[in-house]
C-alpha cells in the first residue's frame, strides 16, 4: 500500500531538487538525500503536479511537492535460520552479540550465512522497510572475526536516526583486545612514532588518515596526506609477563574507519594477538609468559578483538541505551593462558 507525502517548498531553497527536498522534507519521513534521489530517479516526486526526474531540476520557493512512498518489496537476501545473540529488541530495533567468524552482509564470496541473512529469518514480518525494501538497516559493521556488539535499524526510522549519530560520532563504542607489548606511555619508543600522543591517565592516543593500501586493497594503511581522518584511545587494563610480553587494552573509537584498531595498534607496534593481516607471528618468550602463554597466544587463530560496550540514543524514543557483551570463550580461554605464569 502505497503513502503520499506533501509539503512546501521553504524560503531561499538550494538550487538542486535533491538538496531542496533533503531541507525540507518533514522529518518524520525519516527521508535521507540519497533516498531521495532515487525516489526522483523513479518518478515518485512532482513538482506542483508534473512528475520530475532530474535531482538537478532547479526548484522554487513555494513549489507544492508531492512524495510517493510504495509498500516495502520483498529483498533478494534470503533468510535463513542461522541462531542470534540478541541483546535488546524492539519494533524499531536490534542489538546482537555476533560471534566470530560471521560476516554482517553478503558479499560476492560470502553470499549465505551472513548476519543479514539471519536477521531476515528472525525478523520476518516485522521489518517495516528501510530504504523501500524489507531488510535489516546496517549502519554499522565489524569484521568477520571480530566478535561483539551490533546495532541494527529494522525501521527507516531507526535507520535515518542511529546513520546521524554514526556520522555525529556520538555512538559510544569500546574494545577489548589482547596485543603484542604494553603501549605505555613510560615507552620511549612510542613517544617518536608520528601520529602518537598520551592523555592523562596513561591513555594513547592515535591520530591518522586511513586509506587503502597501495598495493593490497584489502588492506588498509596509515596516512599523514590523504585517506579518512582516524583517531583511536587506547588504555591498558592488564599486563602480561614478566618482563611484560601481551597486555589487555580498552579501544574506543572517536571515529569508526575499516581495519581501524587493528591498524592504530600495529602501527603503533602493538598489533593484535592472532591478527593475519596486521599482526603475524612474533615469538613470545617462554621465561615472562609461560608455555601456556605462548602456546595460548601462538594457537589464538583470530584477531584478539572484541566489541564489548556499545552506546547510543534510541532514534524513536530517545532513550540513552547501553550495553555490554561478555568475553567469549575463546578470548577468555586465551586470557587465561596469558595469565598463568602470574
Amino acid at each position: 500500500m502505497s503513502k503520499l507525502i506533501t509539503f512546501a517548498i521553504q524560503a531561499s531553497p538550494p538550487p538542486r531538487l535533491d538538496k531542496a527536498l533533503a531541507r525540507d522534507v518533514p522529518d518524520d519521513a525519516h527521508l535521507s538525500r540519497s533516498r531521495l534521489g532515487k525516489l526522483i530517479e523513479g518518478g515518485a516526486v512532482s513538482v506542483d503536479g508534473t512528475a520530475i526526474t532530474d535531482p538537478r531540476f532547479k526548484v522554487i520557493e513555494g513549489a507544492q511537492i508531492a512524495v510517493t512512498l510504495e509498500a516495502a518489496e520483498e529483498s533478494h537476501i534470503g533468510p535463513e535460520n542461522i541462531p542470534l545473540d540478541i541483546i535488546f529488541e524492539d519494533a524499531d530495533l536490534i542489538v546482537v552479540n555476533k560471534p566470530a567468524g560471521m560476516v554482517v552482509h553478503p558479499a560476492p564470496g560470502t553470499p549465505s550465512g551472513t548476519l543479514v541473512n539471519a536477521l531476515l529469518h528472525h525478523c520476518g514480518d516485522d521489518l517495516s522497510g528501510v530504504g523501500g525494501m524489507k531488510r535489516p538497516g546496517i549502519v554499522h559493521r565489524i569484521d568477520k572475526e571480530t566478535s561483539g556488539l551490533l546495532v541494527v535499524a529494522k525501521s527507516d526510522a531507526a535507520h535515518h536516526g542511529l546513520a546521524a549519530q554514526f556520522e555525529k560520532h556520538t555512538v559510544e563504542r569500546r574494545y577489548l583486545a589482547v596485543c603484542y607489548g604494553a603501549p605505555d606511555s613510560n615507552d620511549p619508543r612510542l613517544r617518536g612514532i608520528k601520529g602518537t600522543s598520551f592523555e592523562p591517565g596513561n591513555i594513547l592516543r592515535v591520530q591518522t588518515f586511513l586509506g587503502r593500501h597501495r598495493t593490497d586493497r584489502q588492506r588498509q594503511a596509515v596516512s599523514f596526506q590523504d585517506g579518512r581522518h582516524a583517531v583511536t584511545r587506547v588504555r591498558i587494563l592488564e599486563r602480561f609477563g614478566q618482563p611484560v610480553a601481551a597486555a589487555l587494552v580498552e579501544c574506543w573509537l572517536e571515529t569508526g574507519r575499516t581495519h581501524q584498531i587493528r591498524v592504530h595498534m600495529a602501527h603503533c607496534g602493538h598489533a593484535l594477538i592472532g591478527d593475519p593481516v596486521y599482526g603475524g607471528r612474533r615469538k613470545l618468550s617462554e621465561k615472562a609468559l609461560g608455555v601456556a602463554g605462548v602456546r595460548g597466544a601462538h594457537d589464538f587463530s583470530r584477531q584478539a578483538l572484541h566489541a564489548a560496550t556499545l552506546g547510543f540514543v534510541h532514534p524513536v524514543t530517545g532513550a540513552d541505551l547501553a550495553f555490554e557483551a561478555e568475553i567469549p570463550a575463546d578470548l577468555g580461554g586465551l586470557l587465561r593462558d596469558l595469565r598463568q605464569n602470574g
